[in-house]
Order: C-alpha cells, then structure tokens, then sequence
C-alpha cells in the first residue's frame, strides 16, 4: 500500500506516519508539505493508494487543489484531513471531488476507519460539524458548496435535460459533465437525478421555471 501524506507540520506528519501504519504493515508514506509537492508525487507515482492532504498548505487554494488534483489524478482517491470542522469547507471539497474530509480532532481509530473506508471504495463525511456564527445564519443553499458552473449544469439538470444536451448547451465535453454531476451528487447527498432535482428544489437553488441555457466554454 502506498499513500501520499501532506501537510505543512513536520510534527503533525510525523504523527500521521505512526497511525497510518497500523493500515498495513507494508505501507509506504511519501511526505508533501505544500500543494505543489502534492502534485509532483502523485505525477511520480501514479500508482498511489490514497493521498490524506490538509486542506490549508502553501501553493494554492483548498477548493482549487482539490477539484486540480481531480481532474488530474482521477483515479488516486483523494482524503482531506483538517483543523477546519466547517460544514462550508466540508461540502465544498467533496464537491469539488475528495472522497472523504476527516477533522484532525478526531481520534485516530475513526480516522483509520474512514481511511478504510474510502480504501474500500466508498466515501467518509463525518457528522456536521459545529458552524461558526456567520455560517449558521446564512441560508442552507449557500451552504452547499457548489461552484458556478456546477450550478448551471443542474439547473439544466432540474429541466430534465439529458448530458449530451447540457454539454452542448454548456460548450462542455460529455466527460466533463459527468465529473460535475458526480460532485453535485456528493454535495446533495443524493445518488440520481431525480433526488438531485428534488433537493435543489428544496434548497432553493434552482426556481420552478424554465431556465435559458448558459452561455459558456470548455471547462
């Protein structure tokens, strides 16, 4: 096994090495400690099992890292572990592609089972954490995650149009279109297209009416 571990704190990788160990008694760790090293390993060694990245390290936003690394490396699941347990952090990066977002307050066994987890194929979102004031007052919708174009490819989602035509509409690559719909899917916790449309309707992201498709290019 072979996992890629970044963060910026020399002593906080350190402590991370010993836990990982107990995944596998062959594990393998390789050190980043900032973005752009994240990206020169996972280049190096595309045959990574995991990479466990903080979400706030020198060389570039979370979000942007994340969603880069992504499209990237999409077959090398991608686990943020943070000191942020905001729930607009949270949604925003699984958005955005990881599999999985673990608070560095959590104990190490809950760790080594989202790890296992997601290792396993599936996906790990710890339960909400507490939200700041400003977060708690502003609308749920707001607290979705989602990017400008992820928006735009579900409203014409909500209108039941199907990917061939949101990619025309869009000047975007049916590809592309699925990695947007997986993300919207993660940060609606839904799993089809029909639970997507009711949830954006419920948060209010979308309104009833038609909608024109967007002007845009490839993305």
């Amino acid at each position: 096994m072979k996992i890629l571990l970044a963060d910026d704190h020399p002593l906080f990788r350190d402590g991370v090495r010993h836990v990982l160990s107990q995944l596998d008694a062959r594990v393998e760790i390789l050190d980043a400690p900032d973005f752009p090293g994240v990206f020169r390993i996972a280049a190096q060694h595309p045959d990574l099992d995991l990479a466990l990245v903080d979400l706030y390290m020198p060389g570039m936003p979370g979000q942007e890292a994340v969603a880069a690394f992504r499209q990237q490396f999409p077959e090398i699941p991608l686990v943020i572990l943070t000191a942020s347990e905001s729930v607009r952090d949270m949604k925003s990066v699984m958005a955005a592609g990881a599999l999985g977002y673990i608070p560095k307050s959590y104990p190490a066994p809950i760790m080594l089972g989202a790890l296992r987890g997601v290792l396993g194929g599936g996906m790990f979102v710890p339960e909400a954490p507490a939200l700041t004031g400003e977060e708690a007052s502003r609308p749920e919708s707001e607290q979705v995650g989602l990017t400008t174009r992820q928006r735009q490819v579900l409203a014409l989602l909500t209108e039941g149009k199907p990917n061939k035509v949101i990619a025309r509409a869009l000047d975007l690559t049916e590809g592309t279109v699925k990695i947007h719909m997986a993300a919207i899917f993660r940060a609606l916790g839904v799993s089809n297209r029909t639970e997507a449309v009711i949830a954006a309707r419920r948060l209010g992201l979308v309104d009833s009416g038609s909608h024109r498709p967007y002007p845009g290019r490839r993305a």
